[in-house]
């Protein structure tokens, strides 16, 4: 999964929640970082989704247990600077899950975070407080994007 945040204290923030949960595994984009660091990020990413697509359990030596990592779900939490510039030949993330962390308040940056980080297949979590509704119902309106309102049962959904 992908959670996108409009600034490094919002990233540093949803980090910092879920960096202790042992069924994540975390990482983080964001413009501090080297591009070669950013390369493995995404490309370490890039092979676990391919991985989770594949279904492919990696078994550890003889006794068939699988590994701590393959249990874990991967995820990448980035600022809107640091997804991927599709126009500079850079891969899009393709996750299954999108997270928007807070709502972006234009619609081109919406568009960006779904065409950069989720799959054909992906769905688009957004976490909206408040006055985003009527943020959120302008994106709808003006991008030709159905957005449907999370049902209680999240399985519902996937």
């Amino acid at each position: 999964m992908v959670v996108c945040c409009s600034s490094r204290d919002e990233l540093d923030a949803v980090c910092s929640a879920v960096s202790n949960l042992p069924y994540i595994s975390l990482a983080s984009l964001y413009s501090d970082q080297s591009e070669a660091e950013r390369a493995l990020i995404l490309e370490k990413f890039q092979q676990a989704t391919v991985m989770w697509n594949q279904k492919v359990i990696t078994q550890s030596g003889d006794d068939g247990k699988v590994e701590k990592d393959e249990q874990k779900s991967h995820m990448i939490v980035v600022t809107d600077a640091c997804l991927p510039l599709l126009a500079s030949g850079e891969s899009p993330v393709s996750s299954h899950v999108l997270i928007n962390y807070e709502l972006p308040t234009k619609k081109e940056i919406y568009m960006r975070r779904m065409t950069t980080s989720l799959a054909a297949d992906g769905i688009v979590i957004n976490m909206v407080v408040g006055g985003e509704v009527v943020i959120l119902k302008s994106v709808e309106e003006s991008s030709s994007v159905v957005i449907a309102e999370m049902p209680i049962n999240i399985y519902e959904i996937l």
